[in-house]
């Protein structure tokens, strides 16, 4: 069926598809959080048990979303889904989700990790300390400080700046750069974990000691690994992106689904593979004193020349990441104003570049003020409650669809329906308890900036039904 989003150009194949996939998933994370990972844990089997498991529920994810992609190609991905799904509201709030925390915060939090690595060779000035102390409250939440560590914070929004230009440009050049970056990226962290486990001289009792933990770590075990989890999350995350691209796709009820398998599938093996050579190398605790430790354990063979050549790794790393970001997540936005559900600019495309150019900037703009409300662990964590919230409902939807659409043609069915899709939503739900338990301020950051958008919603609706009216007068 023809739809208005048919003036996107369909450009992006299935190789383009993988690497959107890998590329928004291979970002800061496998760089920034096993640290805080290890920290957490303090034992190297469960360090590695916690990445393969999240990758699994990942995988299981993407697979829910390979079937929904095959029998739907919009542009918008998980909005138009849910609108499917649940309706209006629902859609409403996921959309306006992925643009007040979800996508957005995660383009800061990347940009932000960007920055960081940029820092390993410049020192950046700060502001005087009357800025520096200078903070807004938010209920529930806290003080916020958005002018500590500014320097790092205006790199991070200058990145911003320019990658949305790039995607502005078009959508095949932003793809172009998503592939040419996650090929390297992809081969630097394999190339990498070689030159760690080969020559990093570290031992294999690094990575086995019998499950020896300390003592005191033992009797809050599961709020850590559920912690953990929320690192291992953040790492993975991206994995939906391809999603809102599915009007720009070539032969989308394929591509789509293969694209979002193959990618999740490249980044586990990735993923199981460097936190192996980085346990290798340095042992758990050495790993949870080292923030930046990918740089630390290349040291151990290159000394200071090791940290520069990683910090430039990193940098290309998150650099891909945050196009794959900024060049999906705007196709959101403009889906909702195509739906009469946001503002009507937003779903106009560029003339020259077909490009949703005004959502572009819109995202643009919103993301780096979100650069300024916190730093990157804070930043992470309240859009991985808001993500997950997200992420259940659309594995619960895919029952619905069942039921609602029996007939409609599925290219691609999920696994061990309706066993594995059950298990995800069971498994999500029991994340989001265990994160407002353990994590509670920044589950409720995420939880406010979700419910946030909840009085705009009468007021759209109401908008769109004499837009609607209007349209089908002319008719």
């Amino acid at each position: 069926m023809e739809n208005k989003t048919n003036h996107l150009i369909r450009g992006l194949g299935l190789t383009a598809c993988t690497m959107i996939v890998a590329g928004s998933m291979i970002g800061s994370g496998i760089f920034r959080k096993p640290s805080s990972m290890a920290a957490q844990l303090m034992s190297p089997e469960l360090l590695i048990i916690i990445w393969i498991a999240a990758g699994l529920i990942t995988l299981i994810g993407a697979a829910v979303n390979s079937e929904i992609a095959g029998m739907i190609s919009e542009t918008g991905g998980q909005f138009i889904y849910f609108k499917e799904m649940y309706g209006d509201f629902t859609a409403y709030l996921y959309g306006w989700s992925v643009l007040s925390v979800i996508q957005t915060g995660s383009q800061a939090a990347i940009a932000y990790a960007f920055a960081e690595y940029v820092g390993y060779f410049f020192r950046f000035p700060d502001l005087p300390k009357v800025f520096q102390d200078f903070s807004v409250y938010m209920p529930l939440v806290g003080n916020i400080h958005p002018f500590i560590d500014f320097g790092t914070k205006s790199i991070a929004i200058l990145c911003i700046v320019f990658l949305t230009g790039v995607n502005y440009a078009g959508v095949v050049f932003g793809g172009a750069v998503q592939t040419v970056v996650t090929y390297i990226k992809i081969g630097t962290m394999i190339i990498l974990s070689a030159v760690l486990l080969i020559f990093g001289g570290g031992s294999g009792s690094n990575i086995y000691t019998g499950f020896n933990m300390p003592q005191e770590s033992l009797p809050t075990i599961f709020a850590a690994a559920g912690l953990a989890l929320s690192g291992a999350f953040w790492a993975y995350d991206g994995w939906n992106n391809l999603t809102f691209v599915s009007g720009e796709v070539k032969n989308p009820q394929k591509n789509v689904s293969l694209g979002l398998l193959f990618g999740t599938l490249i980044v586990i093996a990735v993923y199981v593979l460097i936190n192996l050579a980085y346990l290798y190398v340095l042992p758990i605790d050495e790993m949870a004193k080292s923030p930046l430790v990918a740089a630390s354990a290349t040291e151990k063979i290159f000394g200071n020349l090791g940290g520069s050549i990683i910090s430039i790794a990193v940098i290309v790393s998150t650099f891909g990441a945050l196009n794959g970001s900024i060049l999906s997540t705007a196709r959101v936005q403009f889906a909702m104003a195509e739906k009469n559900l946001f503002f009507t600019p937003l779903g106009k495309v560029h003339p020259k570049f077909k490009t949703p150019h005004i959502s572009l900037v819109v995202q643009g703009v919103w993301s780096a003020v979100l650069v300024l409300s916190g730093s990157f662990d804070t930043i992470t964590d309240y859009v991985i409650f808001a993500a997950w919230l997200f992420y259940m409902l659309g594995a619960a939807g895919v029952f619905i669809l069942r039921k609602k659409m029996p007939d409609r043609e599925r290219p691609f069915k999920v696994w061990g329906y309706p066993y594995l899709p059950a298990l995800f939503v069971v498994f999500a739900f029991a994340f989001l308890l265990n994160t407002v338990i353990s994590d509670t301020s920044n589950a409720m950051m995420g939880l406010i900036l979700v419910l946030a958008g909840s009085p705009f919603y009468l007021y759209w609706k109401y908008k769109a039904e004499p837009n609607r009216s209007a349209e089908s007068g002319k008719d």
